[in-house]
């Protein structure tokens, strides 16, 4: 039967006893992680979010150090999960202490219990490193959240919070929020939208990021802004992505690239060191995006190892094998990533490794396997002389015992492939130490792309993104040469975050519509209140924003975001706890005006 607490009021959580309150009288309230009764002494291990702290209840008549038999026996019927509120006096623990707990050296004699709430038995031990399926996990979720590493990793996550509103703040940003109801601007990925019941057959959009509504502050004069901001992109999930997700999002004005990454750096060094412990470098290392490309085939490339891309192309240029020469006359390029050591690797692993590069896009893969006595074993040295064998390996820094992997594309693909692939050697061979923190900014990345599909050029952030002053020229001659003013902070080859300059002049803005596209008419109807906001006078401004799923992740060493995120949803997009996404009342849907329109399967094509 519960009890009410009866004014009872909590003096301590568990861990926040020590050998310091030897002798005070106590009350401690928590879940039972664990009861063992020895005959006539029972040792039940109590837990809170703090930790764990071992009670004894012992029956005498002294009421002052026993418990009276009343209490004894609620003692004996206590189970896992139950919740209690416990009085007693702390002691030195009787036998040896425990040295993996925070509070191993005391415990507390119990002189009163109350049972809160009773539990059932959970459906899975509440325990660390839980060998519990993910799936079920998750379903209970609320009991899952009790386990101490994944309170842990959730406590971090507010620490981490804390640490940067506490910083920004003394850097003289203001935390305003922005609208989560918003417009529809589909440039980007997916909106989830929203119908408005009063203005029926419209629909609000949910944010992708507070973008436009920062630039308008920063039209107001409210020169520094940031917020722990909630957003939301209806796309294909996986381990570092969420439906909804949270970004530590600021804008600056009347700065440029370096201004933004020096106080970013600032705060990076402030929060890693805070937290975990962490030294960041000051200034974190730089890297251009077309030297990402070229050295690692990734625009958010893992530098904790080697493995770097070398392009062979002019090396094989007017060589016998086909595969290559072909790539070159289509305006592709040769590239080779040297695996050393792994000269030895099995023919089934090196067929793995193809299979592998054909998910990226690669037709195939070409290999240079170089023996421990020199000879070399390759797929393609029909197709090539001595000298032009001898002249690829000497340009790999090819030795004896190396594996040497090479894809012939479009740059594109060939960056694609021999980027993945570098990585799952990596993991392979275990050189992803996640004790090692690698920060690096990556910049000047191409300020547009080409879309196939719509057979035109698109933003690659955004389309408010200031060009490199010195390729404006080329919007006219050349677009998908121009540079943008975007920096991306990435860390162990996950991006961290990223943010750009924007373009505050009339001129450059509408220039950029044109070049992607967007007629005066269709930019009006969907950013005309922010071209509207420019016309009253608009400082330069620059922003960027942080994922902090992301980055508490990695601050954790967890494997994926749904481990700092307290009720993450699954890779549909799901709830598996409370079945959402789920059906609503017909009354519902018409006072929306919505109908549900059953799709026919897709039949297969004759």
């Amino acid at each position: 039967m519960a009890e009410s607490m009866k004014g009872l009021k909590r003096t301590h959580r568990c861990t926040e006893l020590s050998g310091a309150n030897v002798g005070e009288v106590v009350t401690v309230m928590g879940w039972v992680q664990k009861s063992r009764n020895k005959g006539g002494i029972i040792f039940v291990d109590l837990r809170d979010r703090s930790g764990l702290l071992q009670i004894i209840f012992e029956e005498g008549t002294d009421m002052n150090r026993f418990v009276d038999a009343e209490n004894f026996a609620k003692a004996e019927s206590l189970r896992s999960e139950f919740v209690i509120a416990v009085v007693g006096k702390v002691e030195k623990r009787a036998g040896a202490a425990n040295e993996n707990l925070a509070t191993g050296d005391i415990e507390i004699r119990a002189t009163q219990l109350r049972i809160l709430s009773e539990a059932q038995t959970p459906p899975f031990p509440i325990e660390a490193d839980s060998k519990t399926k993910e799936e079920l996990r998750l379903k209970y979720r609320y009991l899952d959240l009790r386990r101490p590493d994944l309170q842990s990793k959730i406590m971090m996550r507010s620490k981490v919070a804390a640490k940067i509103r506490e910083f920004l703040t003394n850097e003289g940003f203001m935390e305003i929020e922005t609208p989560i109801l918003n417009k529809s601007t589909p440039e980007g990925a997916r909106d989830y939208l929203v119908p408005s019941r009063v203005h029926p057959g419209t629909f609000y959009a949910l944010p992708q990021s507070p973008q436009l509504f920062k630039q308008l502050l920063m039209c107001s004069g409210y020169d520094r802004y940031f917020q722990i901001a909630k957003c939301f992109r209806d796309e294909d999930l996986r381990a570092d992505r969420q439906p909804e997700f949270t970004q530590v999002d600021m804008e600056l004005s009347f700065v440029d690239v370096d201004d933004v990454i020096e106080v970013n750096e600032r705060l990076l060094k402030t929060v890693f060191k805070e937290t975990i412990g962490i030294d960041v470098p000051n200034p974190i290392p730089r890297m251009t995006w077309q030297e990402a490309m070229d050295r690692f085939g990734s625009d958010k490339p893992d530098t904790r190892f080697g493995m770097e891309l070398v392009n062979v192309s002019d090396v094989v240029a007017g060589c016998g094998f086909s595969v290559f020469t072909g790539a070159l006359e289509n305006g592709g390029s040769v590239r080779g990533i040297n695996a050393k050591g792994q000269g030895e690797m099995p023919r089934k692993k090196i067929d793995a490794l193809v299979e592998f590069a054909k998910g990226f896009g690669a037709k195939g893969l070409a290999y240079i396997a170089i023996q421990p006595d020199g000879t070399l074993k390759s797929s393609f040295a029909k197709f090539m002389t001595e000298d032009e064998m001898a002249a690829l390996v000497k340009a790999m820094d090819g030795e004896n015992g190396d594996l040497l992997l090479f894809a012939a594309d479009k740059n594109k693909v060939v960056w694609d492939v021999l980027g993945n692939l570098r990585l799952e050697i990596a993991r392979n061979l275990e050189l992803l130490d996640k004790n090692q923190y690698n920060f690096l900014w990556v910049t000047e990345f191409p300020l547009l792309e080409w879309d196939e599909e719509d057979n035109r050029f698109v933003a690659m952030h955004h389309p408010f993104t200031m060009p490199m002053e010195e390729d404006l020229p080329l919007l006219d001659t050349d677009p998908g040469k121009v540079r943008a003013k975007a920096y991306d902070i990435v860390l162990n080859g996950t991006e961290l975050g990223g943010g750009s300059v924007r373009i505050f002049q009339h001129d450059i803005q509408e220039k950029m519509f044109e070049v992607i596209g967007l007629s005066k008419e269709v930019a009006t109807e969907r950013f005309g209140f922010l071209l509207d906001a420019f016309k009253y006078g608009v400082p330069p401004h620059a922003g960027l924003a942080f994922g902090l799923d992301r980055m508490v992740m990695l601050m954790v060493q967890a494997d994926s975001i749904r481990e700092v995120i307290a009720f993450p949803k699954v890779k549909d997009a799901s709830c598996l706890m409370t079945d959402a996404p789920n059906i609503v009342d017909d009354i519902q849907l018409e006072e929306l005006g919505i109908t549900i329109v059953a799709q026919e399967e897709a039949k297969d094509a004759e």
